[in-house]
């Protein structure tokens, strides 16, 4: 469940004022946020995702209400709850594709569960490339590895930054649907965050900033 109210944001004093609609998501309910660059998008998903704090507004996760958690409650309740599957690559450079995996299950609170690891590397088509570090892979390798490390601990929410706006048509259909297909495995809601209108097809509830 995702809910927020009056959800607003300025970076500084005298700066202008973001302003974000409502949102009320039941379970398992998926996301398309629209809206052209600079209009706030990865601030929405920023403030979303707890990696900012809100000028005003609530926000409830879960029907946990994260603008009354401490910093150390909240970075806590992000890793074991929330995925985020991030614009840029997040992957250490000098651990191997397992390894970051079992990085995050660490983190995460999570069991080190090798054999769920090479279960979902199977299913992304990584399995052969685990020992492999990301330097090492293709830009459409180092996606497929973002959307494993966004669902890895298995999240109620999944967050994803323009995950498709560097993606060809088909490359670009095969991530909604593999993003979809996780959150679907996890019962997870999904709420995707782009300018790429060649997605809208895949959703059912879209807004636009």
């Amino acid at each position: 469940m995702v809910k927020t109210e009056n959800l607003s944001f300025q970076y500084q004093q005298g700066q202008e004022t973001f302003n974000f609609p409502d949102l009320n998501l039941n379970a398992n309910e998926n996301l398309l946020i629209l809206g052209k660059s600079g209009i706030g998008k990865t601030t929405f998903l920023h403030l979303l995702a707890g990696l900012l704090k809100p000028s005003g507004g609530k926000i409830a996760l879960n029907e946990t209400n994260i603008n009354d958690f401490s910093p150390s409650k909240l970075d806590a309740f992000r890793g074991e709850q929330i995925g985020i599957v991030f614009q840029k690559k997040h992957a250490i450079q000098a651990l191997t594709v397992i390894e970051n995996l079992k990085a995050r299950q660490y983190f995460s609170k999570s069991k080190i569960d090798e054999s769920f690891i090479n279960s979902l590397l199977e299913e992304l088509d990584l399995l052969a490339l685990k020992n492999r570090k990301p330097q090492q892979l293709s830009e459409g390798q180092l996606q497929r590895l973002g959307i494993a490390m966004a669902v890895i601990h298995k999240p109620k929410v999944i967050f994803a930054d323009e995950p498709t706006s560097s993606l060809d048509d088909e490359n670009c259909e095969a991530v909604i649907k593999l993003l979809k297909s996780q959150a679907d495995n996890y019962k997870a809601n999904l709420i995707v965050i782009t300018h790429d209108q060649r997605i809208q097809s895949f959703f059912q509830n879209t807004i636009e900033l």
